[in-house]
């Protein structure tokens, strides 16, 4: 697995490397969830492999080796005796990430011994366990809202001994205990950066996380860091994956959209453009905010782009010259629109990103002048002390 991380230009630092081959995952991910039902499939089957049991071993080791998201909860349930085995219903509350994308926001936070580092959502600990392994032991501290989730990372990392706690809160807060920070690391999306994290990051030091849009598909990466001066310097990538949003944030869903699209994929017109391509990040993160409402059907035979609220949507074909385009709201010129300025702004991929000391609007922009892409970050939104409904996954390719 690691070799395969290197080989693959995905892996370079060396203490992450060591603490890759050193951390044993089997500690970690004792127990993996398979789903067994296909895509559209309600409730769906799941099954549940126990690395300790001979059956399961071989394909547990295999799933936990292979770097690939790792199912481990299943509605906020107990972690400590779960039995192996089929399953029916349920949604997954936690999961292990995919570990490239893992290995690449440490690589970004530039970790190192002697810093002070907080994981924020640290859901079964892996993250946590490779930073601490780094960080050195007792600097390392993991904040997460589940209970369950928090006590079954606690024992494992324990039986690591890397020296790392987790608190049970809502990561939205930090974790204002043992602040300030050199380094934290997000493992939720949010639509904005939270005022606490901001408050608790030290002197020189970095934050990183995904800032989720209403559509799964197209999320941004921001990397955040104090400058000498005092202030909060920021950067925003588009991204191809990022991390599952906080509770209660709502996804749109472009699923229940699929019968009204087959039935009439709408009327042809001539457009100027083309589909752009998927790795168009720097666009597709401005059309997640310039044209708001918006959502992508990955798993559609062309490229198919929806607007839930307004029944409409657009279908790209037959040919390069062609969309079908349905309803009141016409989707496809809303993207001619914004690749015309995204175009004339340059074609940025990376944007600079406000975020004020003790709270504010957070202005994103693409560099100075009129031609100049810019927009609002929207507010934190209440989260709910009960679990909200999942978030939609079968048209969500792209996250973790």
């Amino acid at each position: 697995m690691v070799d395969r991380l290197s080989t693959d230009g995905v892996l370079s630092d060396v203490l992450l490397r060591e603490a890759l081959l050193r951390l044993p995952r089997e500690v970690l991910l004792p127990h993996v969830y398979v789903r067994v039902s296909g895509p559209g499939t309600h409730p769906i089957d799941w099954r549940l492999l126990d690395g300790s049991h001979p059956e399961d071993r071989q394909e547990w080791l295999d799933l936990i080796h292979s770097g690939e998201s790792v199912l481990l909860q299943r509605d906020g349930e107990r972690l400590d005796a779960l039995a192996r085995g089929p399953v029916t219903g349920g949604h997954m509350t936690s999961m292990s990430t995919y570990l490239p994308a893992t290995v690449e926001a440490l690589q970004a936070l530039e970790l190192g011994p002697g810093q002070r580092y907080l994981e924020l959502g640290s859901g079964p600990g892996v993250s946590l366990a490779l930073a601490a392994a780094v960080t050195g032991p007792g600097l390392s501290t993991g904040v997460e809202r589940d209970g369950h989730m928090a006590a079954f990372a606690q024992r494992n990392l324990e039986r690591l001994g890397v020296g790392a706690a987790v608190a049970v809160g809502d990561a939205l807060d930090g974790w204002a205990a043992r602040a300030p920070y050199d380094r934290i690391h997000s493992g939720i999306g949010v639509p904005r950066v939270p005022e606490a994290w901001v408050d608790q990051l030290a002197p020189g030091g970095r934050l990183l996380t995904t800032l989720v849009t209403r559509t799964p598909s197209w999320p941004g990466q921001l990397l955040a860091a104090r400058t000498g001066a005092g202030g909060i310097e920021a950067v925003l990538r588009g991204r191809p994956r990022g991390y599952r949003p906080m509770l209660g944030y709502r996804w749109l869903d472009a699923v229940p959209m699929r019968p009204g699209i087959k039935a009439d994929p709408g009327l042809p017109r001539p457009t100027r453009l083309a589909p752009p391509p998927d790795d168009a990040y720097g666009f597709w993160l401005a059309a997640a905010y310039l044209a708001p409402g918006l959502v992508r059907d990955f798993q559609a035979e062309t490229m198919t782009i929806v607007a839930p609220a307004e029944g409409s949507w657009a279908v790209a074909g037959p040919g390069e010259a062609t969309v079908r385009v349905h309803g009141p709201r016409d989707v496809w010129a809303e993207l001619e629109d914004v690749h015309a300025r995204w175009v004339l702004a340059g074609r940025p991929d990376t944007y600079r990103v406000t975020v004020p000391e003790h709270g504010g609007p957070q202005h994103v922009f693409s560099g100075t002048g009129r031609r100049a892409l810019q927009w609002v970050l929207p507010p934190l939104a209440p989260v709910p002390h009960r679990p909200a409904a999942p978030c939609p996954v079968e048209h969500a390719t792209k996250t973790l």
